[in-house]
């Protein structure tokens, strides 16, 4: 018993210190009464101090358990490191109209492009365990699906819920370049990638082309294009080069499954360990025990 409270700790520790300054302002804030002097009254002055004793007893326990739910006080259940090198990815998916169309070869009919696409990033994703990896989609407009993350679980349920035409019909491809800058430029990756998959040419940016290559260049981002039906494969061809990374095109399932395989094998970088650190909160029991001698004091007092 006294081990588990010796392991509590606050996250705010720095909060007890009102138990001082209330313990202080209660003994020399006190506001002066008159005092009179009435003769016989022996018997209900000890009984007034008894209720009064009463009072100040639960008034100092709600305050302090008040002040202990305010420091927040914690156990430490453990701590995960979860990566000691890795890269920094982002996923951008093409979700415009086109991506429903059955364009690659031996697929099943209920298959479309993006159906395939989702099913090899899927895949793609749990191999890549100590990266760092974000999702974004395009289509008018450009949609972060998840913020960079190793949650590899939390983002393949949320892929299944990606569909055709989630953020608009067109292309924003140049866009997605942009979004994709703006999520990795802070990272402390020494590699930062951004995978981005397209099938059509761009028709919705509303940035500059070579505003997005600069962004790009600025914070080091190496970018692998796929290109895949009547994708625009000079833009695709001139983005990579660009940004010293590769551009592929799949005209088929196996194909762009391979490509992915490929992707798969990019160089590793060794970052600064990340843990993790699982804690049990334990600040509703001083705050609902405050609350019960709270109610319990305004019952007292109501009842005189």
């Amino acid at each position: 018993m006294f081990n588990n409270l010796f392991s509590i700790q606050f996250e705010y520790p720095y909060l007890l210190l009102l138990i001082i300054v209330f313990i202080l302002c209660s003994i020399y804030c006190k506001a002066k009464t008159p005092t009179y002097l009435i003769p016989h009254l022996n018997i209900f002055n000890k009984s007034q101090e008894k209720i009064n004793m009463i009072h100040s007893l639960l008034k100092y326990l709600v305050i302090i358990c008040s002040i202990l739910a305010l420091a927040s006080p914690y156990k430490n259940l453990n701590t995960q490191i979860i990566k000691n090198e890795g890269i920094d990815i982002v996923l951008s998916l093409d979700t415009s109209g086109s991506m429903k169309e059955f364009g690659f070869n031996q697929l099943k009919p209920e298959e479309t492009r993006f159906k395939v696409v989702k099913d090899i990033v899927k895949d793609f994703i749990p191999k890549r365990v100590n990266d760092n990896i974000s999702v974004i989609v395009f289509g008018t407009s450009v949609m972060m699906a998840t913020p960079l993350s190793f949650d590899k679980n939390a983002q393949l349920e949320i892929i299944d819920y990606l569909d055709i035409g989630i953020v608009g019909d067109k292309t924003a491809l140049i866009d997605s370049l942009v979004s994709a800058s703006k999520i990795l430029k802070n990272s402390k990756a020494k590699s930062k990638v951004m995978v981005i998959l397209s099938d059509g040419a761009d028709n919705a940016s509303t940035i500059p082309f070579q505003v997005a290559i600069k962004m790009l260049k600025k914070h080091s981002i190496k970018v692998y294009t796929i290109g895949i039906g009547n994708s625009n494969k000079i833009m695709l061809n001139k983005i990579a080069q660009e940004t010293l990374g590769k551009a592929f095109f799949a005209n088929s399932k196996q194909e762009l499954s391979s490509i992915y395989q490929e992707i798969d094998k990019l160089e590793k970088s060794k970052i600064d360990n990340n843990k993790i650190t699982l804690k049990n909160y334990l600040f509703f029991y001083p705050l609902f025990l405050a609350i019960i001698l709270l109610i319990i004091l305004i019952y007292l007092k109501n009842k005189e």
